[in-house]
């Protein structure tokens, strides 16, 4: 490899070019943070060297990437936002490159690189606001051009610091992303709670029954081991219910498994059938036996279909009306089976000029208050899981006769 001290204006350009080709293809943001303090050292010709990163969230710097045995000991893995370094580096009190700790450098900035064994550091100024920066440990060598050093430095700054800019963004989308479809189950567990109080009912019912028959019965052995039957199967209900809400409310990572979609359809309406009843609505579903069975994410699904049930009940909560759900085996074209879950609802419907925007973010035709108030964001998150899924979602309706949404997934061959 040409050395920086050494090379001509087109080397130094090919340098540049082909480092940001390198970091332009990269994903993961601590891999990118490495392979740039690698770099930024090497053309800095330093033997050990750190990256610092913006941690909003926390709001402190942390330790993003690190070159050189003597880094971890001489970097600490966070500063705060007030630290004397990042303090100096904002744009606000340094427009200038490099900068060096001599000539008039701000005295607690030139301790805390002292303290930290480094002998200059590099801001990350993207948008006016500095995002991080780079510290570097004393040079093995001096250079003999030391101003063009200080340009290629210069450049390759840039282009990490414009590469790190897309990566956080991308790191805070997944996040927000992440966070939406969080509170988008937990606005469904009110629903399931409701639907979790009156199914206990009954086996609570029969528990009490036991307790209070048994010490005058204990002598009867059928009545004993056919009740204890019963109890324990309660308890057992209980149980499974129980797991499935907290499975429903812990976010986790998507978890592919073989599941039954005639399994999953059925328990989301379980849950809803109180609210039904409670507005005057049936329910009616047709599930096709013997489906094929699917690769997905339990609880993912389950969102989908009860953000899909629960606008179908909103739909209909004034006049009530008739909630049906059909699955069937699809066929298309290729070969390969798909699953189609098809949820139907005899409400208000949608109007034409609204139906090409409900998977848009925050586009809602809700704007009652309380519990019919939209965010707009329910089937946003419902498509962008089909899509994960690799399956698809259409919806059809006619003003003020009802809404139909099919989702299609694509099933197991056998």
């Amino acid at each position: 490899m040409v050395s920086p001290s050494t090379a001509s204006s087109t080397d130094l350009l090919d340098l540049v070019t082909r480092f940001s080709t390198e970091i332009g293809a990269m994903t993961d943001l601590g891999a990118l943070c490495e392979r740039i303090v690698q770099e930024l050292c090497r053309v800095g010709g330093t033997n050990h060297g750190a990256l610092y990163l913006l941690d909003r969230e926390h709001e402190h710097f942390r330790r993003a990437g690190m070159v050189g045995l003597a880094a971890e000991a001489c970097f600490p893995a966070t500063l705060p936002l007030t630290h004397p370094i990042p303090q100096y580096l904002t744009p606000v009190q340094s427009t200038s490159g490099l900068a060096q700790p001599a000539n008039g450098r701000h005295t607690a900035c030139d301790n805390a690189l002292a303290a930290m064994r480094a002998e200059s550091s590099l801001p990350h100024i993207s948008r006016g606001r500095l995002i991080g920066f780079s510290l570097f440990g004393r040079k093995r060598t001096q250079e003999h051009d030391g101003k063009s050093i200080l340009s290629l430095l210069n450049a390759l700054a840039q282009t990490a610091t414009n590469a790190l800019d897309t990566s956080m963004l991308l790191e805070d989308l997944h996040r927000s992303h992440a966070l939406m479809k969080r509170t988008d189950r937990l606005k469904s567990l009110e629903t399931i709670a409701g639907g979790f109080a009156h199914e206990i009912r009954n086996p609570l019912t029969s528990i009490k029954t036991f307790i209070q028959l048994a010490p005058e019965r204990k002598d009867d052995p059928d009545f004993i081991r056919e009740f204890s039957r019963i109890v324990l199967d309660d308890v057992y209900r209980i149980e499974r219910l129980i797991e499935e809400i907290l499975d429903y409310a812990r976010y986790m990572e998507p978890k592919l498994t073989e599941e039954d979609v005639n399994d999953i359809v059925s328990s989301c309406l379980y849950f809803i059938e109180v609210k039904a009843d409670s507005r005057g609505i049936k329910i009616e579903k047709e599930l096709v036996s013997d489906l094929p069975r699917v690769m997905l994410d339990r609880q993912q699904i389950k969102q989908v279909f009860l953000n899909l049930f629960l606008n179908a009940l909103d739909a209909m909560s004034e006049q009530g009306g008739v909630l049906r759900v059909r699955t069937r085996l699809l066929a298309k074209p290729g070969g390969r089976p798909w699953v189609q879950i098809e949820t139907e609802d005899t409400g208000h419907g949608i109007a034409e000029a609204n139906l090409e925007h409900i998977f848009d973010p925050f586009f809602t035709t809700k704007h009652e208050s309380g519990e019919h108030e939209g965010t707009g964001l329910g089937l946003t998150i419902v498509h962008q899981i089909i899509e994960e899924h690799h399956g698809d979602i259409q919806v059809t309706s006619v003003a003020g006769s009802g809404t139909t949404f099919f989702v299609n997934l694509p099933a197991i061959q056998s």
